[in-house]
C-alpha cells in the first residue's frame, strides 16, 4: 500500500514528464541523498571510503558514460580505459602547467579532452557498427596506452613513467582525507548522473535510442546518424574522461599508463552488462557488484576459517566472479536494474503481486 500511485494525478505534461513522477520514488531518492551525505560519514571508516564507496562512485561515472554510448546508442565501445587516462593525462598536464587552476575545471577540461578524442575516434561508427566498431574502439584503446607510455611530455619528462598529484584543494578546503574525498566524489557523481538522467529523457536521448533500435527507420524519419551518434561518443567520452581524472587523482594518487589498460575497458563494459543496458540505475548497480563482490570472495575463507594461501584465494576469487558473472546473465539477462523495476511493479499490485 505504501507504492500506489493512486489519487497522484497530473495537471501538466511537466508534471508528468518530471524524472521522478511518482512521490514515493522521490522522497526515496531524496532520503537515499541525505544518507549518502550525512549518516554514511559518521560510521564509514577508511577502508570503506577507499576500497568500497570512492571506486564504486568514480567507476559509476565512468559506466554511465558508457551505457549512453553503448546502453543507449547502441555503439559498442572497447575503448573506456584509454578515455579514462585522456582524462587523467589532460587533467594531470593543466594542473602542472596551471597550479592556481580551480580543481573542478581541471576535472572538467580532461573530460572536455576526452570528448574531443572521443569525437575523433567516433567517426568510424558512422560507416561500421557492431563487432567491427568494437574492434575499432580497442584500436584507439591500444593506440592511446601506447601513446602515453612513449610520448614523454604526457607524463612530464618523467624516467619512470609515473606521475603523482600534489595537494587538491577545492575553494581553499584540502581533499585530503578519504571522508573529503568521499563527499566531493559523491557530489560530482550524483550531479552527473542527474544531468545524464534529463539527457537521455530530451530530443537528443529518443534520437540516440532511435538509432539503437533501428539505424535505418531512424534515419528515414529525419535522423542524422551522423548527429546522433558523434554526439553519444561525445557526451560518453565526456563522461568517462571525467571518470578518469577523479580516479587519477582520488583514487590513485600516482599512476602510470597501465593503470588505464585493457582490463579497464572490460571491467566498464562489464559493469553495464550486469547492471543493465540503457538505465542510470544500472550503472551504479553494475560498479557496486564489480567492486564488491571481488572483496567479498576474498574474504570469505578467512570468515570461514579455512586456511587457505594467498595464491589459491586470488585463484578462486576469479573463478567464482566468473561464476557469479556468468549466474548473474542467465538468471536476468536485462541486469540488475531490471530487478529493481520488477520489484517495483509487484509492490504496486501488493498484495497481490504476479
Amino acid at each position: 500500500m505504501l507504492y500506489r500511485e493512486v489519487g497522484q494525478y497530473k495537471t501538466s505534461y511537466r508534471a508528468d514528464e518530471a524524472i521522478f513522477p511518482i512521490v514515493q520514488d522521490r522522497w526515496f531518492v531524496i532520503a537515499l541523498i541525505l544518507f549518502a551525505f550525512l549518516v554514511v560519514p559518521l560510521f564509514a571508516g577508511q577502508y570503506l571510503y577507499t576500497e568500497v564507496l570512492i571506486p564504486v562512485l568514480i567507476l559509476s561515472i565512468a559506466a554511465i558514460g558508457l551505457n549512453i554510448l553503448t546502453g543507449y546508442c547502441g555503439q559498442l565501445s572497447l575503448g573506456s580505459g584509454g578515455f579514462m587516462a585522456v582524462g587523467a593525462y589532460a587533467a594531470y598536464n593543466l594542473a602542472l602547467r596551471v597550479p592556481e587552476m580551480n580543481i573542478i575545471l581541471v576535472f572538467l577540461f580532461g573530460g572536455v579532452m576526452a570528448m574531443l578524442v572521443g569525437l575523433l575516434f567516433g567517426l568510424p561508427s558512422l560507416r561500421i557498427k557492431g563487432f567491427y566498431l568494437a574492434v575499432a574502439t580497442l584500436a584507439a584503446q591500444f593506440f592511446l596506452e601506447w601513446v602515453f607510455a612513449r610520448v614523454k611530455w604526457f607524463t612530464n619528462y618523467a624516467p619512470s613513467g609515473s606521475v603523482a598529484v600534489g595537494r587538491i584543494d577545492l575553494f581553499g578546503i584540502p581533499i585530503d582525507t578519504p571522508r573529503s574525498t568521499y563527499i566531493f566524489v559523491l557530489a560530482s557523481a550524483i550531479v552527473l548522473a542527474l544531468a545524464a538522467k534529463n539527457l537521455v529523457r530530451s530530443r537528443i536521448g529518443r534520437m540516440w535510442m532511435a538509432m539503437r533500435d533501428m539505424d535505418i527507420a531512424a534515419e528515414i524519419i529525419g535522423i542524422r546518424p551522423l548527429h546522433a551518434k558523434l554526439s553519444a561518443f561525445a557526451v560518453s567520452s565526456f563522461y568517462i574522461g571525467v571518470a578518469g581524472a577523479l580516479w587519477a587523482f582520488l583514487r590513485l594518487g600516482s599512476w602510470e599508463p597501465l593503470a588505464f589498460d585493457v582490463n579497464r575497458s572490460f571491467q566498464v563494459l562489464f559493469m553495464i552488462i550486469i547492471g543493465g543496458l540503457g538505465t542510470i540505475l544500472g550503472s551504479f548497480l553494475g560498479a557496486a557488484f564489480i567492486v564488491v563482490i571481488p572483496i567479498f570472495f576474498n574474504q570469505l575463507p578467512l570468515w570461514l576459517g579455512i586456511p587457505i594461501s594467498t595464491a589459491a584465494i586470488s585463484h578462486m576469487e576469479f573463478m567464482l566472479f566468473g561464476a557469479t558473472i556468468i549466474f548473474f546473465l542467465i538468471a536476468e539477462p536485462h541486469g540488475l536494474a531490471r530487478l529493481w523495476t520488477i520489484g517495483k511493479e509487484k509492490l504496486r499490485l501488493w498484495p497481490f503481486p504476479y
